[in-house]
């Protein structure tokens, strides 16, 4: 009896745990048997296995095969075990002898699709077997087609292979593959794809630009409220221009969840902020995660980017109440009955709603019919905990035609990103995180008022009927302002424009919005 091992990955959630693809050859009847909790597409993995031998040469053995996925107890599933496979059963036959360890003695990993005349296929998740392997010194031998995104983690590891002889001269030593890059994966992040689009397009809605930098600054939610057409959705998808850069290790992590989702990482999008949009009819395992096999939702693809959700009142009412928990902690938690996982949301929550049904309350131009009654249960869609959450809520207006005269005029994207990143190289200097990011202690050391702002903000909880979370995040929303204007303290002007721009808080439904350009 002959056994040879060769190792590989499987994906689980975040995770990617070794797996040892041990095979053993016997005599007997001739079968071919892979164990260890297989899914289908490893199952049939035996027939392109099989037949890819066959045609690149290689002799077919004879007798029982065996084939081992350890751990026993833990699911696998896609491709990726084909090149291993096909490589343990050359191994344990005596057809391939391997002639080195990988690189500095360190365990090679091999992943692949095999074809059935032997060429090697991309397969789904290898950003996530890259970073493992990085960790621990291993050295990755995958198919070209997966080299930019195996790079992308682990970028002095990487060998790629087009074919399975390639991968089979590599380990006999006949022909080493080369290192596919040796940069570091800092170089290539913060660079964007395309060119944003500038804040200086938006005509108008002064305030809900003042906002938009403030919540760029401080990482905090924002609620657009204003009639169809006025600009909610540009400002909205201008937020991830005004952001600073990722740094390496947010667009590692940003592109780990990436490739646990259903559609994978693509290497060209490594270090831009995601940005993502989902339809009002989203389910909420779209949103927060889940189905079969526990993939990441839309809030933890926005991981250190920007989720967008247009149309809020629209969204059925679990999916929003699925928000909360989130928005606290920062992790979601997919629990399904055979698999449990943890995924990262620190996303910056924007989201936008008409006034009223038909969106023309408050507008002199409009003819709103809608009737108290049906703006209060229009409004009373987005529960109150929900809204207690999100730090600022903007009234936005319609803009009126003069706006639209001559060039685009106002503060451009460049400007204001100047802006917001002094003002996070503020927090950051003094407290390591953003300002929506302070937990209560943070709150009681960094957010501390002057004497008219104290008074002000009790003011504003007996009128407005504050709770402590939200006392907690107006304090928050001052602070930020306070750093873009380099003010040390924190005065009562700053508290004022803090609670002005709550404007859910003063009334159930919003009143006639406002846009009048500041001084």
């Amino acid at each position: 009896m002959a056994v040879a091992r060769v190792a590989c990955r499987a994906q689980v959630g975040l995770g990617a745990p070794l797996v040892q693809v041990e095979v053993s050859l016997a005599s007997g009847l001739p079968t071919f048997c892979i164990v260890g909790l297989p899914a289908t597409v490893v199952k049939e993995s035996k027939e392109r296995v099989r037949a890819a031998l066959v045609n690149s040469r290689f002799e077919f053995p004879a007798g029982r095969i065996t084939v081992s996925l350890a751990p026993a107890e833990l699911p696998k599933e896609g491709g990726r075990f084909d090149l291993p496979i096909a490589l343990g059963i050359l191994l344990a036959s005596g057809q391939l002898r391997a002639a080195n360890g990988g690189a500095c003695g360190a365990t090679p990993e091999y992943y692949g699709e095999l074809g059935l005349t032997g060429e090697l296929k991309p397969v789904r998740g290898l950003l996530l077997a890259a970073a493992h392997a990085r960790r621990h010194g291993n050295e990755l031998i995958v198919p070209r087609g997966n080299a930019a995104e195996a790079c992308a983690a682990a970028p002095t590891q990487v060998r790629a292979a087009a074919h399975l002889l390639e991968v089979c001269a590599h380990i006999n030593g006949s022909a080493p593959l080369p290192p596919c890059c040796t940069g570091s994966p800092a170089a290539r992040c913060g660079a964007r794809a395309a060119r944003p689009p500038d804040l200086a397009e938006v005509r108008g809605q002064w305030q809900a630009k003042r906002a938009l930098v403030i919540a760029a600054a401080g990482a905090h939610s924002l609620l657009l409220v204003g009639p169809p057409g006025c600009g909610k959705s540009m400002l909205a998808r201008r937020l991830p221009g005004l952001l600073p850069p990722l740094t390496a290790d947010e667009a590692l992590e940003a592109a780990a969840v990436a490739a646990a989702s259903a559609a994978g990482f693509r290497p060209e999008h490594l270090g831009e902020r995601p940005f993502r949009a989902p339809h009002h009819g989203a389910s909420a395992a779209a949103l927060v995660g889940g189905g079969a096999r526990a993939r990441p939702g839309e809030i933890s693809l926005a991981h250190h980017g920007v989720l967008f959700l247009d149309e809020l009142p629209e969204f059925a009412r679990g999916v929003l109440e699925a928000l909360r928990e989130p928005l606290e902690t920062g992790v979601v938690a997919v629990a399904r009955a055979a698999l449990q996982t943890e995924y990262p949301a620190a996303f910056q929550l924007i989201a936008a709603m008409n006034p009223c049904p038909c969106g023309e309350r408050g507008d002199p131009a409009g003819d709103c019919r809608c009737t108290p009654a049906e703006v209060q249960r229009y409004c009373g869609r987005i529960s109150g905990p929900l809204l207690d959450r999100l730090d600022m809520q903007v009234e936005m207006s319609r803009v009126p035609a003069e706006a639209f005269a001559g060039a685009a005029r106002g503060e451009s994207s460049a400007r204001a990103a100047a802006q917001v990143a002094r003002a996070r190289a503020i927090q950051l200097a003094r407290q390591g995180v953003c300002n929506a990011r302070l937990d209560e202690g943070g709150v009681q050391r960094w957010c501390v008022p002057d004497e008219a702002g104290a008074r002000l903000l009790d003011a504003a909880m007996q009128r407005q009927r504050l709770s402590g979370r939200a006392r907690g995040r107006v304090l928050k929303l001052a602070r930020t302002i306070a750093d873009l204007e380099g003010s040390a303290a924190l005065c009562g002007t700053h508290l004022a424009q803090a609670l002005a721009l709550r404007c859910m808080d003063r009334a159930t439904a919003p009143s006639a919005p406002c846009d009048r350009r500041p001084a």
